[in-house]
């Protein structure tokens, strides 16, 4: 998988290599290419000639801005990785359960992911929207504050679809689908039911992660240029 090589790799690594475009774009883009937002050049990393008190020194590029939302965003990604490399033995708690009414034993990791994911669809909204009256954005989404009305009722106020469409749009069907089972089975886990999470819903889900992380970074560009 993505997150085995090389071996200790932190999961923190889907954000590297991305960084923000600037304060008039909120895109996020590489350094080497065009931004997907607003289509500014690749940035000029060549090192620059300065004279200071007769001396000529070559300074090199400026540190960019990174491209997370948040501190939080590492830290969810450290938990998340946290959670996979969890010893086995921890989780013998569950091993008394009948097969149909057994959680996966890191079933936690994709409740962590969720709230990770809430916490980029928020973003998005905020923004793609920016242009709207400040109040009236916090209006919208304290109206739409459940993740299902954020991915499909106020994100076709706002888009005219839904977030899954937006993916598929983007090429990314197969995170579509796997993110439409993973609500499907948090709701169910919510309501009563631990074993909607299973060994196979997670494991799909960390085998994923960085195309569902491309696919959200595709999304946004796309949504915040409109």
């Amino acid at each position: 998988m993505w997150c085995d090589e090389p071996a200790g790799k932190s999961w923190t690594s889907l954000w590297s290599g991305y960084v923000a475009c600037g304060s008039a774009c909120p895109g996020i883009r590489r350094i080497d290419v065009s931004c997907p937002a607003c289509g500014d050049a690749p940035f000029d990393i060549s090192p620059q000639t300065i004279t200071r008190n007769g001396k000529t020194m070559a300074i090199t590029a400026a540190i960019f801005a990174g491209a997370e939302g948040r501190n939080e965003d590492y830290v969810y990604l450290q938990m998340l990785q946290r959670e996979w490399e969890r010893p086995v033995a921890e989780f013998q708690t569950f091993a008394h359960f009948a097969d149909a009414e057994r959680p996966a034993a890191r079933a936690a990791l994709v409740l962590l992911f969720w709230g990770y994911f809430e916490t980029r669809i928020e973003r998005l909204h905020r923004s793609a929207m920016r242009k709207l009256p400040q109040r009236v954005l916090d209006d919208q989404l304290r109206r739409y504050s459940g993740i299902g009305s954020r991915l499909y009722d106020l994100y076709r106020i706002f888009f005219g679809t839904s977030y899954f469409d937006d993916l598929r749009a983007q090429g990314f069907t197969e995170v579509a689908d796997l993110l439409t089972d993973i609500h499907h089975r948090r709701n169910e886990f919510s309501h009563g039911k631990p074993q909607a999470i299973n060994d196979a819903t997670v494991k799909a889900l960390v085998e994923n992660l960085k195309a569902e992380h491309e696919g959200w970074i595709a999304v946004f560009n796309n949504r915040v240029r409109a």
